[in-house]
This record gives C-alpha cells, structure tokens and sequence, in this order.
C-alpha cells in the first residue's frame, strides 16, 4: 500500500513538472532555461507558499 501511494504521488509529481514546463510561456516569469526548470522542479512548495507563483501556475495549467 505504501509503495502506491509513493507511485501515485511521483505521478502526481511528474505531471505538474511536465504540465508547468508545457506552458511556463503563459507565465510572467523570466524566460530563462534556468529560471523555468528551477521553478518546474520546486512547483509543489512555491504552491503552497508563493501567491504570484499560484496564480501563474494556473495560468500555465490552462491551455
């Protein structure tokens, strides 16, 4: 059951990496391959605690 759990939330991961990536040129955010992947990478903790970088996530969500 752990091992699921772990799998699920590694595709739940994954996903927001790859959705964020796809439509990082919806965002406000500097254009830069650094900038995108650090801000690809770190999507679930600037969620929680960043309220532009939310509001620009669900911009790159949409598409």
């Amino acid at each position: 059951m752990g091992k699921l759990i772990i799998l699920v939330l590694l595709i739940v991961y994954a996903g927001g990496v790859w959705k964020f990536w796809k439509g990082f040129q919806r965002t406000n955010f500097s254009r830069s391959l650094p900038n995108r992947l650090v801000l690809s990478l770190l999507w679930p903790v600037l969620l929680v605690a960043n309220k532009s970088y939310r509001q620009n996530f669900t911009k790159a969500l949409k598409g």
